[in-house]
């Protein structure tokens, strides 16, 4: 018999008295789909902002989870180990504003058995009746941090998609446990949804709390949630006030930003004119001029003291 790879709280007290008649559950698996740890600082926000929430089920990470890809951290102090940070995949029981309990699943992604994961998640949905799967990601996009942050939503039934897709025909794109969940759900009569992010991807290293707030502004309305998301917008505002001053002392960087921002806009004026979506007259910076001046960028991001206060100072 094949190895139990999750184990589920037998009573759960506000979720087995029988009183919610819906219950959404929010997913995120932090790795592959998380650009900018966009998805996985809005699961902090989340489990911050309820204080903590009682664990309600444990995934057996040693049978998901390829600890030589992805080694966790421990701490050597002078001469011996003191600690390890060991990875979890959990679901917990949050509730939001308003006291409306939900449930969040978030950790690692699997690295393997990702079919048994799947038949997992299902157990869950099914002995705590999740009426709606609302999944967060995000991906990096040649596009500029300095106009707004765009969401492709999916789901496995179109009922639950609010809007029109920008995406035409098909795309072939890598897999992940993710996207095969919300498939496997939509098979057994589940509704899952997602949510993915356009990250800049000249950010897609660096914690980018503005999309976390975009994200969970979507988990709201999709979930019938309320978030209190006060602290994450100041956060995106001190992040966006260091970009700033970052650009505006490094030319060079700038002028890769301006291009993205004159592609972006023909994009948008093509798009809303009913024209070629391709706004082929706007030339892109090449690869290697992205890659130059952004390697450049991140590494001064890694170093914010080295910043001047003053874009006018050398």
């Amino acid at each position: 018999m094949a190895q139990r790879l999750v184990h589920i709280v037998d009573e759960v007290p506000g979720l087995d008295d029988g009183q919610h008649t819906s219950l959404t559950l929010v997913l995120v698996l932090d790795g592959f789909l998380d650009a900018g740890s966009a998805a996985a600082r809005a699961a902090r926000h989340l489990v911050d902002q309820s204080g903590d929430g009682p664990v309600v089920a444990t995934f057996d990470v040693d049978e998901l989870h390829d600890y030589r890809a992805r080694r966790p951290a421990m701490s050597f102090v002078r001469d011996h180990y003191e600690s390890y940070d060991a990875p979890r995949l959990v679901v917990r029981l949050l509730r939001d504003t308003g006291s409306t309990p939900y449930l969040l699943l978030h950790g690692p992604e699997p690295d393997t058995r990702w079919e048994g994961f799947a038949l997992a998640v299902r157990e869950v949905v099914e002995r705590f009746g999740v009426t709606r799967v609302v999944g967060l990601g995000a991906v990096p996009m040649a596009v500029p941090h300095t106009r707004p942050i765009a969401v492709t939503e999916h789901a496995n039934n179109i009922e639950l998609i609010s809007g029109d897709s920008r995406w035409r025909g098909e795309l072939r794109i890598p897999s992940s446990a993710q996207a095969l969940l919300e498939l496997r759900l939509g098979e057994w009569g589940h509704d899952a949804m997602g949510f993915v992010a356009h990250i800049p991807h000249y950010l897609a290293q660096l914690e980018y709390p503005r999309a976390s707030a975009v994200l969970l502004e979507h988990v709201e309305r999709a979930g019938r949630l309320t978030v209190d998301l006060s602290g994450l917008h100041a956060e995106a505002e001190e992040r966006e006030a260091e970009i700033t001053r970052y650009l505006a002392a490094n030319e060079e960087v700038g002028e890769v930003v301006t291009a993205l921002e004159q592609q972006y806009d023909a994009f948008t004026r093509a798009e809303e004119s009913g024209s070629s979506l391709l706004a082929g007259d706007q030339p892109l910076p090449t690869g290697e001029e992205i890659g130059q001046q952004f390697e450049q960028f991140l590494a001064g991001l890694d170093r914010p003291n080295d910043w001047p206060d003053n874009p006018n100072d050398n």
